[in-house]
């Protein structure tokens, strides 16, 4: 990335940001359900398309069965029609190294689990069964990501994430950890171990030739918050363990109250390692996504 920045797509939030976001980070989209935070990810998602040369992807870990829209807001916005990965099977060894049989815009492993999030949900047995799904699905995530990345993707947008009393209950927490730590964060040649196993001495050459750098890898959560008010979220404590002390930048999202009226509020809360904006800038939504007011 010649500019060191990850352009959002968005001029304005992009000054607000000190010319864009850091690659190798991750940023948190935060606020209550409808405010915007699926229009904003899937913007910055394709601003990757102009940026990078690929767009971004996005992983889906709504678990109730309800759509986030991201499709249908990725083609009424900009004609994007975004392709869906298989959630049931792995690529094969031969579709990873081909773009065309590789490259695929979204996944959302948990479609049909229709469980809640916490783990206080769960009877015991419940909660074994969880996991014994994730482990058998966890593959097929690690597939997922590595087949985009060789490929030149270097944005990835988690979203669905509802909200919870505290994150260690949230098995959606459970998770991003993973995929974050265990991908994201993880240089590719060990993604590649954990994806092929067995196979991977003989696959070994393409591997290195099909090298990324993990840390230009920008990564994107949206989590959805019981605060609504945009005050509220712009006070909101964070606790030890919590996804907002661990993020690099905190993007919150909410309403304002404006006379008998309501308006749109974006803050930039944290954004470590860089200068930002204090100002909070007035959105609306329209057909083309989030749109500043001058």
């Amino acid at each position: 990335m010649s500019s060191g920045r990850v352009s959002t797509g968005l001029a304005k939030l992009d000054a607000a940001l000190g010319g864009g976001l850091l690659p190798g980070k991750l940023t948190v989209l935060l606020g209550a359900t409808g405010i915007g935070k699926t229009q904003l990810g899937v913007t910055i998602l394709h601003a990757g398309l102009q940026q990078e040369g690929q767009r971004g992807i996005l992983f889906d870990m709504t678990s109730r069965g309800d759509s986030q829209n991201q499709a249908e807001y990725a083609k009424r916005m900009f004609g994007w029609e975004m392709t869906q990965a298989n959630a049931e099977t792995n690529p094969t060894i031969e579709e990873v190294w081909e773009v065309e049989q590789a490259r695929r815009d979204a996944l959302h492993l948990f479609q049909r689990s229709g469980k809640r999030v916490t783990i206080q949900d769960l009877e015991t047995e419940q909660w074994k069964e969880w996991k014994a799904e994730l482990n058998r699905k966890i593959t097929r995530a690690i597939g997922f990501f590595y087949a985009n990345f060789v490929h030149g993707v270097r944005r990835v947008m988690i979203d669905g994430i509802e909200p919870t009393d505290r994150a260690s209950d949230s098995f959606q927490m459970h998770v991003f950890e993973y995929l974050y730590h265990q991908i994201f964060q993880k240089d590719h040649d060990w993604v590649a171990r954990d994806l092929f196993r067995a196979q991977f001495r003989e696959q070994q050459d393409k591997v290195m030739a099909h090298g990324y750098d993990h840390k230009e890898i920008a990564s994107f959560i949206a989590c959805t918050s019981k605060e609504v008010m945009l005050e509220e979220l712009m006070q909101r404590p964070i606790e030890a363990g919590d996804i907002l002390s661990n993020a690099n930048t905190i993007i919150v999202m909410g309403k304002i109250r404006d006379g008998l009226s309501m308006k749109r509020g974006l803050f930039v809360a944290k954004h470590r390692g860089s200068a930002c904006s204090e100002d909070v800038l007035l959105y609306r939504i329209t057909e083309q996504g989030i749109e500043f007011e001058a």
